[in-house]
């Protein structure tokens, strides 16, 4: 498999072949999903919540990023990696937002960075380009927008608020974006937007008719705790917790037992 690039991502587009995506946010889960044939790998500002607990992506920074980023980076050969602008990141200035997706792709080893918002995001959008990195977007749900949100909800319910997320998505892709992710809308107003952009959308909770799909990795692998609440929309396609969960009962029974470690384990 050769070494995938954002050209390749939007020629899959144009050849009708449909675009998988998965997050990852370490050196072995980067290797695993990298070996499989992933084309394309989010290194997410989900990470807070997934793995470092907080109650939403708000507190993550621009340096967590950069480890992260920096650990896939190195487990991975092929799939292109791109890398979660956080909160605040981008908003205050284009200073900001230029000097922060040099870093990321300067000290994290991304290949392109990830932006939320539509036309509020747009000048951001175009001047990260302009410095010839390759810029992902996203509306719809866009997590960082949380508190004005009001929640996780689905975006553009009705007609009004479906043609403002079209105008948004014409926005990302005027501005320069090689791609969009449309997180939480309505099937229906995610495929018209999907045919009526040049650069694939990544549908997250949007349906089936988008170019491409990503789902969080410890979603579609099981990796959550068991009162977390699991979205419509993932499909989960292994119960790794409770695999890990019965192999540490197993673990905690042998050693209280002196089973482990026994001859074989031991010099």
């Amino acid at each position: 498999m050769k070494k995938i690039t954002v050209l390749d991502i939007m020629k899959m587009k144009q050849e009708g072949r449909k675009i998988p995506v998965l997050t990852a946010y370490n050196f072995y889960m980067s290797r695993i999903l990298d070996d499989a044939g992933i084309p394309m790998v989010l290194v997410g500002d989900s990470v807070g919540m997934v793995e470092a607990g907080y109650e939403n992506t708000l507190p993550v920074t621009v340096d967590e990023i950069i480890y992260h980023t920096r650990a896939v980076a190195r487990g991975r050969t092929n799939a292109l990696i791109v890398a979660d602008m956080p909160f605040g990141s981008y908003q205050s200035t284009i200073i900001d937002a230029r000097q922060n997706a040099a870093r990321l792709i300067k000290e994290g080893g991304a290949e392109a960075v990830k932006v939320e918002g539509g036309r509020r995001s747009a000048k951001a959008i175009q001047a990260i380009v302009e410095m010839d990195v390759p810029v992902m977007g996203h509306i719809g749900l866009t997590p960082q927008s949380v508190h004005k949100m009001g929640g996780y909800k689905v975006q553009g319910k009705n007609k009004s608020a479906g043609e403002t997320l079209l105008e948004d998505a014409h926005a990302v892709e005027k501005a320069g974006a090689f791609s969009i992710v449309l997180e939480g809308i309505p099937a229906a107003l995610a495929k018209e937007i999907t045919e009526s952009l040049s650069i694939p959308t990544i549908g997250i909770g949007a349906g089936p008719f988008c170019d491409g799909q990503v789902l969080v990795v410890n979603d579609m692998l099981g990796l959550h705790q068991k009162d977390m609440r699991t979205p419509k929309y993932v499909k989960k396609y292994a119960d790794l917790q409770n695999v890990i969960s019965l192999a540490v009962g197993e673990f905690i029974r042998d050693v209280e037992e002196g089973k482990f470690p026994s001859k074989e384990h031991s010099y």
